[in-house]
């Protein structure tokens, strides 16, 4: 028998791996989870064996629903319906093709519904839908996450329309979650096509996927035979999917309850006044005054070009430095993915948080493969898909920038370039969660602001932020020899933004730059971190709205301060929404 096909703890004896053909001892097999150790071909699982893979020893509770009618239809092919489905059940143990329970993973409740291809190649039926749903209105109950594990050929045609609505239904039920702010991840595993791939194996807020696993709509059969063409090489499969930006993260069968454990773990409820949901109004704590930094100098053009230097630690070096754990997830799910936004679920200290951020590289391939750090639409695209994620499951969102602006090409024109930044700043500016931005590198133009409309903003001292680059300046006001002097007129450095009441604070780098000593860097850059969200603590997201909207309101308005007092403090009750300084900073 094909390992690709055989059902895990019942088999003993050799068996021929559908990936390489070699043989493989069933015992061995069972133990490595289906997984053949010779290729790593995902082979098929049972629904109770991908269960007793994924939650903790002991915790699965099973949930049951009560049958419907058996045959709605009097459907007859080569067989009776009922007939059809008493092999089926008789062949596999179970009732339907789902099995559903609550459980718990690395010690997070999650309500799962794991799907077995075996029941009629894994069909959607009005049992199947039935039950699902009920597993969702149990998560409901509950308030916990639903993990869903597909596996199908898509719906039911013994079942013929009431097969097809149990995608709406379903979608109802999931919907509910949403609403209701609970985490839904999806498992995809091979295969999940049909009804099953549209509806609610793609409507997670996280898709995951195994090696090899094949998703879509239609199968590969039916696509060639319609369009008469060859399809791509690895074409739906699940590596294919996540290049298209459709699947979060491919990832290993043995590493499933590990990532599901940070997921659930970031998607955990904790105090409402640990998640900035106390009541209106609430003071935030005082925080501990930055480091007095090194104003770098008068030379803005030096600056410039110190922010630009190309071994400037990136925001995956500063992700692996401040974050205790950092999960990265991908796509825009529209069909691309950015290799330069870089986003994903992290923990920082004591807090989980949506981390997002400009990447550049350090080397001529890997800037040539970010676009020298400007993202296009699918990259803005995803962010903003991540901060809805943030939202939803209250976590704060902190965002990296390092950009010299937005990619200017012709695809990225053509795919809406000027509307996803727009749409970016429209969402950050009303995100019902807290944001802290920080400055790392350039940052430049509308490509920049898009990740920076926040509630604390900072720099990095060798950092700049501008409205044009200096050259872009230079050339239309002056000649392209000028540079230095429009960097200099356009005040772009991190202590002219701090008098300008642009930026809330300076993080200070060594000597030389943050490439000098990124660890020490990135020290300075978690506590400036941790501090803000701190002093955002305990405020209801209402008022967090609020006050950024009134913070934004003051930029530029007559009659507001522009330059904060000598000693770079500012009173309770001043200017708090013009350059708020957490804490002493050198003139």
């Amino acid at each position: 028998m094909s390992v690709g096909e055989v059902e895990v703890g019942e088999r003993s004896g050799w068996l021929s791996c559908a990936g390489c053909r070699q043989l493989v001892y069933g015992k061995r097999w069972t133990r490595n989870l289906g997984v053949c150790p010779f290729c790593q071909h995902h082979g098929r699982l049972t629904a109770r064996a991908r269960i007793a893979g994924l939650v903790d020893p002991g915790s699965f509770a099973e949930i049951t629903a009560p049958e419907g009618a058996v045959d709605p239809l009097g459907f007859v092919d080569s067989m009776p319906y009922p007939q059809r489905l008493a092999r089926a059940r008789g062949a596999t143990g179970e009732r339907e093709a789902v099995v559903g329970g609550t459980a718990t993973v690395d010690g997070h409740p999650v309500a799962l519904a794991v799907m077995d291809f075996r029941f009629l190649g894994g069909s959607l039926g009005t049992g199947t839908g039935e039950l699902i749903t009920r597993v969702a209105e149990e998560a409901l109950a509950r308030a916990v996450p639903v993990l869903l594990v597909p596996a199908s050929g898509g719906a039911r045609m013994q079942e013929g329309i009431l097969s097809l609505l149990q995608m709406a239904k379903v979608s109802q039920a999931l919907d509910r979650l949403h609403e209701a702010g609970l985490l839904v991840v999806s498992i995809v595993t091979d295969p999940t096509y049909g009804g099953v791939a549209a509806s609610f194996a793609t409507q997670a807020d996280v898709i995951l996927a195994e090696p090899g696993a094949r998703l879509g709509f239609a199968g590969p059969r039916v696509i060639r035979d319609t369009i008469g063409q060859e399809l791509p090489l690895g074409f739906q499969t699940a590596e294919f999917l996540r290049e298209h930006g459709l699947v979060d993260l491919v990832v290993d069968r043995s590493r499933l309850p590990e990532v599901v454990g940070r997921l659930l773990a970031a998607a955990g409820r904790t105090p409402r006044a640990a998640r900035g949901h106390g009541p209106v109004g609430a003071a935030a704590p005082a925080p501990r005054p930055l480091e007095r930094p090194v104003r770098p100098g008068t030379d803005a053009w030096a600056v410039v070009q110190r922010a630009r230097a190309l071994d400037r630690p990136t925001v995956r070096d500063y992700a692996g430095r401040i974050c205790d754990w950092f999960l990265e997830l991908h796509g825009d799910r529209l069909g691309a993915d950015s290799a330069t936004m870089v986003g994903g679920l992290a923990r920082i200290g004591d807090r989980h948080v949506v981390l997002v951020g400009t990447q550049k590289g350090h080397s001529t391939r890997e800037v040539l493969a970010t676009n020298f750090g400007m993202a296009g639409p699918e990259g803005y695209r995803k962010a903003i898909r991540l901060f809805s994620l943030a939202e939803k499951l209250r976590l704060p969102v902190v965002t990296l920038v390092d950009t010299p602006g937005a990619y200017p090409g012709l695809d990225a024109e053509r795919h809406g370039q000027a509307h996803t930044i727009a749409a970016s700043i429209l969402r950050l500016v009303g995100l019902r969660t807290p944001v802290v931005s920080v400055i790392t590198g350039e940052g430049g133009s509308g490509g920049a602001l898009a990740l920076a409309v926040a509630d604390r903003t900072f720099m990095l001292s060798n950092a700049v932020y501008s409205v044009i680059s200096p050259e872009g300046c230079a050339a239309i006001l002056w000649s392209a020899q000028d540079a230095p002097r429009a960097a200099a007129a356009l005040r772009l450095t991190a202590p002219d933004l701090l008098d300008l009441g642009v930026i809330d604070g300076v993080v200070p780098e060594p000597d030389g730059g943050a490439q000098r000593d990124p660890d020490g860097t990135a020290v300075r850059l978690r506590r400036t971190i941790e501090d803000a969200l701190a002093a955002l603590d305990g405020v209801d997201v209402q008022e967090v709205v609020a006050r950024r909207r009134a913070r934004l309101r003051a930029i530029g308005a007559p009659g507001e301060a522009a330059v904060p007092p000598p000693d770079g403090t500012v009173p309770d009750g001043e200017r708090p929404s013009v350059g708020y300084l957490v804490g002493p900073v050198a003139r």
